[in-house]
């Protein structure tokens, strides 16, 4: 049989480049792999869908989703998961030392249905107590105006969101025309004036995941609906390849016999996170991943960005929730 032939746009990942190499190949499949920053990738796709399978943010998926926007599908593979405790960033010279602060404040954002900023304001409203009325919320590009939201939110009732197409969220903060920003990208003055909320991240972020379970999921990888009709087996060959791709990844990272990167006691770094995580440093699947992505449907929910409720199980195909016995 001949092999389909398919276009695959993701970013440069440790754990997924044994498949992007054709080290681990996905059986049935000729694949030709973009290396794409996250932004382009997610731009190109979204608008244009110029080719099959592509990383894809999980906010822009699920707002699809929860207005019946069944165009492409996910299988449950998360080339980037990132604690997002770290991406809240205030003036250096401003009073705002913890984000129970931030109630009534101006807080500037990238999108208000950007995967990070879905987190993030989860974060403020569950841990922190800042409701989202109370806030002023502003949208605009990081670092370069003119940035606007891919989908459309369906804002609750008495939150204010506005636009500022003529000024970036950088500018802003260091002219005091914002008290805080929430943004995946540090603003382009990070250091020069503009500073975390938590220097101390990591240990934030490891308490919130012991006292929540969610490790956050910032990607997915879809693959166009049609393609998936007229080749069902291709989402759990897909899926199989992704995980032996980050089982060697893991394997790799944890052996202490050479620097598999540029870092000193990477493997030792690797054991801090099994004594974290588990054993499986990075699951996929639904049901490693259960208590995550319930979390975020909420919180899409909570926000705006998805337009109903969505049950989990509604956003995978069914051939890649069951898997075989032996």
């Amino acid at each position: 049989m001949e092999k389909l032939s398919l276009t695959l746009a993701i970013g440069d990942y440790e754990h997924t480049r044994d498949l992007a190499t054709g080290q681990v190949p996905v059986q049935g499949v000729n694949l030709n792999v973009l290396t794409l920053p996250p932004e382009e990738a997610f731009f190109r796709f979204s608008f244009f869908r110029e080719w099959e399978v592509s990383e894809m943010s999980m906010g822009k998926y699920v707002s699809l989703r929860s207005q019946e926007d069944n165009s492409i599908a996910a299988i449950p593979v998360f080339p980037s998961r990132v604690f997002r405790q770290s991406m809240i960033y205030v003036r250096e010279n401003g009073k705002i030392d913890r984000p129970e602060q931030l109630k009534g404040k101006r807080i500037g954002i990238p999108e208000w249905a950007q995967t990070a900023v879905i987190y993030s304001r989860g974060y403020l409203v569950h841990q922190a107590r800042v409701p989202l009325a109370s806030v002023e919320w502003v949208q605009a590009g990081v670092n370069e105006a003119g940035r606007v939201e891919k989908v459309k939110p369906k804002l609750p009732e008495g939150v204010r969101l506005r636009p500022e197409p003529q000024r970036s969220l950088n500018e802003m903060l260091l002219a005091g025309d914002l008290d805080a920003v929430l943004s995946a990208r540090p603003p382009r003055d990070f250091g020069r004036g503009i500073r975390r909320l938590f220097p101390d991240y990591e240990a934030i972020e490891a308490a919130y995941f012991r006292e929540t379970g969610v490790f956050p999921i910032m990607h997915a990888i879809v693959i166009k609906t049609e393609v998936l009709e007229r080749h069902p087996w291709l989402a759990m060959n897909l899926y199989k390849a992704f995980e032996e791709a980050k089982r060697r990844s893991v394997e790799r990272l944890s052996d202490i016999t050479a620097s598999h990167a540029p870092f000193a006691w990477l493997a030792p770094y690797a054991e801090r996170m099994k004594s974290l995580f588990g054993e499986d440093i990075w699951p996929y699947g639904l049901e490693k991943n259960r208590t995550t992505l319930q979390a975020f449907v909420d919180f899409a929910f909570e926000q705006g960005v998805c337009h109903r409720r969505l049950a989990l199980e509604e956003l995978f195909p069914k051939q890649v929730l069951a898997s075989f016995k032996v």
